[in-house]
C-alpha cells in the first residue's frame, strides 16, 4: 500500500495561523525584561521616578521579578479553566475572554503607576488573561490535523507567544521612551483587545465526524504509529491515575525553569555583558527581540524533528545543549563576547520553545486529542511551576550580584529532566 496524504482543508490553517495571531498578543509576558529593565535600580529602590516617569517607584532585582512570576503561576493555574471553557464551549470564547482580561490588566498596571499594579494589573489580571486565553488556539488546531503533525502544528500555534518579543519588546521600548511605562502599558493593552477579539472569531472546531486526513500507511508503519498516538480518548481522572501525567509535569518543570530565567533576566544580561559596546548597552531589548524569534523557531522546529525522530530524543537533545550553554554562560558574560552571549542565549530560548511544543504533543501523543483542552491544561501547571527559578536567580543576584549560581542550579535540573524523559513511556490504555 502507498502512502498518500489527503488534503487539509483551508479552514484548518485558518484556524493554526489566527491561533498564531493571537498568541503573538499574549506572549507580552516574555518582553517582561524590558520593563523590568526600566523599573530596576537597587540603589534608588522604593524613591520616586521623575519626567516622563513620574508616579512610579524603582525596584529591587527580586520585586522586578515578583510580577512576572506570579504571571506565571496565575498562567498555568488558569489554563485549567481555560481548557475546560475551551472543551465545554469552543476556543472562541476562550480566546476573546482571555485577551480582553490581559489588555484589561495591562490598562490597569499602566493607569496605577505602582508595584501593586504591577501585581494586580500584570501579575493577576494578565496571567489570567493569557491562562483562558492560551488554552483555546492549540487544542482547536489540533483536531484539525492527525498525529503525525502534531508536533508542527503545535509548534505553529504556539510559535506566536515565543515570537511575541520579536516585536513587542522594540515596540514596548519606543513607547516607554516615548510615552513612558503607563503609554507602554496602555498603548498595548488596547492594540491586544483589538487583535485577540478579532482572530478569536476565526477558531473553530471541526463538524461533527470530521476526519483529519492522514497518511495511509503499510501495516508495519501503522504498528510504529500506534506505539507512538494513543488510539484512546483519556479523561482528566483516568489520565491522572497514571504516572506519567506526574513526569509530565515534571518534564515541563524542567524545560521551562531555565526559559523562564533568562527571559526574566534577558535585557539586564546583555547590558552587562555589553557595557563595553555603547550601542547594545543601551538597546538591550535588541537580545529580548533576538530571544523572542528563536523562542519561535524553537516551537516550529522542534515539532517538525519530534515528528520524525520521537518526542524523547527531541527533548533530550535539546535539554543536553541548553545546559551546556548554562554552565559556560557566567564565562560567557565575563569574557564580554557579544557573539558568544547571543548563541547561548538563543539555544537555552530554542529549547525553551521547543518544550512548549513537544509537551502539547506528548500530551495528545499519551492521552488522545478529544479532551485534550482540560487534559493539557492540567499537564500546564507544569510550565507555571516553573517560576521558581525566574524569583530564585532575582533573589540570587540581590545577594551574590550575579547570576552564576542560578544558572548552574538550572543546568543541572535539565539533566535530571533528561533522565526522566528516558524512562517515560506512553500508557497503555488496557493496563487501567
Amino acid at each position: 500500500m502507498t502512502a498518500q496524504e489527503n488534503k487539509v482543508p483551508g479552514r484548518a490553517w485558518v484556524v493554526t495561523f489566527a491561533g498564531t495571531a493571537i498568541n503573538l498578543c499574549l506572549g507580552i509576558l516574555y518582553a517582561w525584561s524590558v520593563w523590568a529593565k526600566a523599573l530596576i535600580n537597587v540603589k534608588e529602590a522604593g524613591k520616586p521616578m521623575v519626567g516622563i516617569n513620574e508616579g512610579w517607584t524603582f525596584l529591587t532585582n527580586a520585586e522586578a521579578a515578583t510580577p512576572f512570576s506570579l504571571c506565571v503561576i496565575v498562567f498555568a493555574l488558569f489554563m485549567i479553566a481555560g481548557g475546560r471553557i475551551q472543551d465545554k464551549y469552543g476556543p472562541k470564547l476562550g480566546a476573546t475572554l482571555g485577551g480582553l482580561c490581559l489588555a484589561a490588566g495591562c490598562i490597569l498596571a499602566g493607569l496605577m503607576k505602582s508595584y501593586t499594579g504591577l501585581i494586580v494589573g500584570f501579575g493577576i489580571l494578565g496571567g489570567i488573561g493569557m491562562g483562558i486565553g492560551y488554552a483555546a488556539p492549540t487544542p482547536a488546531a489540533l483536531k484539525w490535523f492527525g498525529p503525525h503533525k502534531r508536533g508542527l502544528i503545535a509548534g505553529l500555534v504556539v510559535g506566536g507567544y515565543g515570537g511575541a518579543a520579536l516585536y513587542i519588546a522594540p515596540l514596548a521600548q519606543k513607547l516607554i521612551d516615548t510615552y513612558g511605562i503607563s503609554g507602554s502599558f496602555i498603548g498595548l493593552g488596547i492594540f491586544f483587545a483589538v487583535v485577540v477579539v478579532i482572530a478569536g472569531q476565526l477558531l473553530s472546531w471541526p463538524p461533527a465526524g470530521y476526519v483529519p486526513p492522514g497518511v495511509t500507511a503499510t501495516a508495519a508503519q501503522a504498528a510504529t504509529a500506534a506505539k507512538r498516538h494513543s488510539a484512546h480518548d483519556w479523561t482528566a481522572g483516568e489520565m491522572t491515575k497514571t504516572w506519567q501525567f506526574y513526569a509530565l509535569v515534571l518534564l515541563f518543570i524542567g524545560s521551562t525553569q531555565s526559559g523562564l530565567m533568562i527571559i526574566a533576566n534577558a535585557a539586564g544580561i546583555l547590558a552587562s555583558t555589553a557595557k563595553g559596546v555603547p550601542f547594545f548597552a543601551a538597546n538591550a531589548w535588541i537580545l529580548v527581540s533576538f530571544g523572542g524569534l528563536v523562542n519561535a523557531l524553537g516551537r516550529v522546529g522542534t515539532g517538525m524533528y519530534s515528528d520524525k525522530i520521537g518526542r524523547s530524543n527531541a527533548y533530550m537533545v535539546n535539554c543536553i545543549v541548553s545546559a551546556l550553554c548554562l554552565v559556560a554562560m557566567p564565562a560567557i558574560i565575563a569574557s564580554k563576547s557579544i557573539f558568544l552571549l547571543f548563541l547561548a542565549i538563543g539555544i537555552a530560548y530554542w529549547q525553551y520553545g521547543g518544550g512548549l511544543s513537544l509537551l502539547p504533543a506528548f500530551t495528545a501523543d499519551f492521552y488522545g486529542a478529544k479532551n485534550l483542552g482540560f487534559n493539557y491544561g492540567l499537564v500546564f501547571i507544569g510550565w507555571g511551576l516553573g517560576f521558581f527559578m525566574a524569583r530564585l536567580a532575582g533573589t540570587i543576584k540581590d545577594i551574590t550580584g550575579s547570576l552564576d549560581y542560578a544558572f548552574y542550579l538550572s543546568a543541572a535540573v535539565l539533566i535530571i529532566a533528561v533522565i526522566l524523559v528516558r524512562v517515560t513511556k506512553r500508557p497503555a490504555w488496557s493496563e487501567q
